[in-house]
């Protein structure tokens, strides 16, 4: 491989620790919550494991957020293709080339340099700028985003009539169903550096509007060439087995006056209702167990759908968090739970991980991708799943 086009998508994955879900028409309200850019730390993470391998590659890319500045943090001297006023670099200037007039979208911040600012970009400019990419015919387009930049990117790939270019996804949204992405962004620069061959494989999306109604309608909208190795996460699968029965074995053994967590998802909301809670069915919900049943009365809910910030304000020691693996991937955290941060996780004595038997025979570990890489390596190794009402199995999360 000799070039690679790298395009970021700089609002990716900002409005996961707020509670939005995903940043879809989201963006002014995940800023009014506090949100943080999380997309350029994680395209520096890739890209700067791509350039231990590789550090001789030309590397084409965007004008300043949209990859220009992650880019030169990672070691690298861009070619600058696209900027997002419109203009295209001269690619005969060679490595560095900058373009004539380019805006480099400075940040709204400078204390906060990684932030778009308030020129945003947009689809639009994912898209200009593959084409661009493409036109200098690079070897592989490695993205910075979701599934919605997935669907961008793909999109241009068919429209270029480029269909054999592969495309490698890092993973920096909310939601991330499809299996274009390596496992981490770490994983996604050593793939990039080390693939030999590519497979076709499938870009999901969903609707935004309706996950965060509580609904997922996921859509196949592409199948494209994908890099071929173990780290290149699947797409997610849906369990169909019953959890009736790990709902009550969790239920029955609440401890009076602890404070629980309970991430999202169809197995944990089983857990929820068998104790009276009305759940978040893609949110997360705080929930304490009284000290003594009253009435019926097991518990008080302390916030429902709750933002990271939320969360932190209500939590009373002990803490539990109540999490299940994303069928097919095996994300405990760093897919659609991002509001369970690792300040979260860090104030909670115990993680208590439940899924269908059936679910865990679809996994082959148990992965997390919390943005902390001292809480991953704490979170590695093996862990006990709850998997019915007296049942477990012992997995490795890697």
């Amino acid at each position: 491989m000799e070039s690679i086009g790298v395009v970021v998508n700089p609002i990716a994955g900002m409005g996961g620790r707020v509670g939005l879900k995903g940043t879809d028409g989201k963006l002014d309200e995940a800023r009014r919550r506090g949100a943080e850019p999380r997309a350029p730390e994680r395209a520096r993470q890739a890209l700067r494991s791509l350039h231990r391998r590789e550090p001789a590659l030309t590397v084409y890319t965007a004008a300043g957020v949209l990859g220009e500045r992650a880019v030169r943090d990672a070691g690298y001297e861009p070619v600058v293709v696209y900027d997002p006023a419109g203009a295209e670099a001269d690619v005969d200037a060679g490595a560095g080339a900058e373009i004539d007039g380019a805006t480099d979208r400075g940040p709204a911040d400078p204390a906060r340099p990684d932030d778009p600012g308030d020129a945003e970009t947009t689809a639009d400019d994912t898209r200009a700028a593959v084409r661009a990419m493409l036109d200098r015919g690079v070897d592989l387009l490695l993205f910075v985003g979701g599934d919605g930049t997935a669907v961008d990117v793909a999109e241009v790939l068919e429209d270029a009539d480029a269909a054999e270019t592969p495309m490698l996804g890092v993973p920096a949204g909310v939601k991330i169903y499809s299996s274009a992405f390596g496992v981490t962004p770490a994983d996604a620069g050593r793939i990039a550096a080390e693939f030999d061959r590519v497979e076709d494989r499938e870009v999901n999306d969903i609707d935004e509007d309706a996950y965060r109604d509580g609904e997922v309608r996921t859509e196949l909208k592409a199948v494209v060439p994908v890099p071929v190795a173990p780290d290149v996460q699947a797409s997610k699968q849906v369990s169909s087995g019953s959890v009736d029965a790990l709902a009550s074995g969790v239920a029955r053994e609440v401890e009076p006056g602890r404070t629980y967590v309970f991430g999202p998802g169809s197995t944990v909301g089983a857990i929820e209702a068998e104790l009276g809670i009305d759940p978040s069915p893609l949110g997360v919900d705080v929930w304490r167990a009284a000290e003594a049943e009253s009435n019926g009365r097991r518990g008080d809910v302390l916030a429902a759908d709750a933002a990271e910030s939320e969360i932190l304000a209500v939590l009373e020691d002990p803490v539990t968090i109540v999490v299940s693996p994303i069928g097919g991937q095996g994300f405990l955290f760093g897919r659609g739970n991002h509001q369970i941060s690792p300040s979260v996780i860090r104030r909670a004595d115990e993680i208590e991980v439940v899924a269908a038997a059936e679910k865990l025979d679809g996994i082959d570990a148990l992965r997390v991708d919390t943005d902390d890489e001292d809480l991953d390596e704490d979170l590695r190794g093996w862990t006990r799943v709850r998997t019915g009402r007296f049942t477990t199995r012992l997995v490795t999360v890697v």
